[in-house]
C-alpha cells in the first residue's frame, strides 16, 4: 500500500504544483527535497533517540546541500537528489536504526521520491525543449 500511496501522492502534489504555477518558482522543488530529507530526523526526534537523530541529521545534510546547490546552480541536481533519496529509502535506510520511523515509511517515501523526481525531470525537459 505504501508504494501505491507514495506514487499517487507524488503525482497529485507535482501535478497540482505544475497547474497552480508553484513549480515555476525555482525554490519549490528544492524545498520539496529539503522537506523529504527532514522526515527521518523528525521520526528520530519523536522516538527520543539521540543516536538516530545524529545519524539521520548527517544523512539529511547531504540532501539539504544537494537542494541548495540545485537551487543555486543546476536544477537537475534536485532531480538527482530526489531519486537518490528514493534509492536510499529502499537500499540503505534499512541499515539505519530509527525507532520512530513507521514500518511502511520507506516504501511510501521511496516511491514518492522516485515518482517526484520523474515528474520534475519531465517538467524540466519540457521547459528545456520550449526554451
Amino acid at each position: 500500500m505504501g508504494y501505491i500511496a507514495g506514487t499517487l501522492v507524488a503525482f497529485i502534489l507535482l501535478g497540482l504544483a505544475a497547474l497552480s504555477g508553484f513549480s515555476r518558482d525555482r525554490s519549490f522543488h528544492a524545498t520539496l527535497l529539503m522537506v523529504v530529507a527532514s522526515y527521518y530526523v523528525l521520526f528520530a526526534a519523536m522516538a527520543g533517540s539521540i543516536s538516530a537523530m545524529v545519524v539521520e541529521s548527517a544523512i539529511a545534510t547531504a540532501f539539504l546541500l544537494a537542494a541548495v546547490a540545485g537551487f543555486r546552480r543546476w536544477h537537475w541536481l534536485i532531480v538527482v537528489g530526489l531519486a537518490a533519496h528514493g534509492v536510499f529509502d529502499f537500499v540503505l535506510h534499512p541499515l539505519v536504526t530509527n525507532p520512530g520511523m513507521p514500518a511502511w515509511w520507506p516504501a511510501f517515501c521511496g516511491t514518492f521520491d522516485i515518482a517526484a523526481a520523474a515528474c520534475i525531470a519531465l517538467l524540466l525537459s519540457t521547459r528545456h525543449r520550449r526554451a
